[in-house]
């Protein structure tokens, strides 16, 4: 299998291409076209097997295929991460394999000033990866909207609510619309962290 046979988009694959990525990793096989039929999907694979791939390929098809001008105060996908090392390494990547796209992307995290996470806000962000506490603060000064949220991603979702997020998570679910899609991935996902999920993730898939 190649990643043409799971990606169709001429400037994912030119970026997967850059990244040196040659096959899919059993985790991207099975998850892409999984999450390209818009389920929630639960997905569980080892650090180091292409975790972030799997989830962040399709996400970026999806939205370029569906690209329109930025609009304000509006954010099309949210990815939350449970610590800010974590989602720096989330949107590192991220741009790499959405560098030839028109999508914009905006990192949000504490410890920051948020000037110019609100300004950039203000023009709308295709991809907002985030740590909970900051996207909340953010919410509660007004300069941030979830209404438009398309797909909604808790990337090392065993150790978010391992660590106390499962409220924040419940929080931002209603603010997010029903129709979006949920993506939980993560190296593990035991059935007490799985139950903290219940209620946000509808007629979900696990893989594997």
């Amino acid at each position: 299998m190649q990643f043409s046979d799971l990606i169709q988009n001429d400037k994912i694959l030119r970026a997967i291409s850059d990244c040196g990525f040659e096959t899919p990793t059993p985790i991207q096989a099975e998850a892409i076209p999984a999450i390209q039929t818009g389920r929630d999907i639960i997905g569980c694979a080892r650090t180091g097997t292409g975790k972030t791939a799997a989830f962040a390929l399709p996400l970026i098809q999806r939205l370029e295929d569906t690209w329109t001008a930025a609009r304000e105060i509006r954010v099309r996908s949210l990815i939350l991460s449970p610590t800010r090392e974590l989602a720096i390494q989330l949107v590192e990547n991220i741009r790499k394999f959405a560098v030839h796209t028109e999508l914009t992307t905006l990192l949000v995290h504490g410890g920051t000033e948020y000037e110019n996470q609100i300004l950039t806000l203000r023009e709308g962000v295709d991809i907002l990866i985030a740590t909970p506490g900051r996207m909340l603060d953010l919410i509660e000064r007004k300069a941030l909207k979830l209404d438009q949220v398309e797909v909604f991603v808790v990337d090392e979702a065993d150790r978010m609510l391992d660590m106390g997020f499962a409220p924040d998570i419940r929080k931002i679910a209603p603010m997010i619309p029903q129709t979006r899609q949920a993506l939980f991935f993560s190296a593990t996902m035991p059935p007490e962290a799985l139950s903290r999920a219940t209620g946000i993730l509808q007629k979900r898939t696990h893989i594997p």
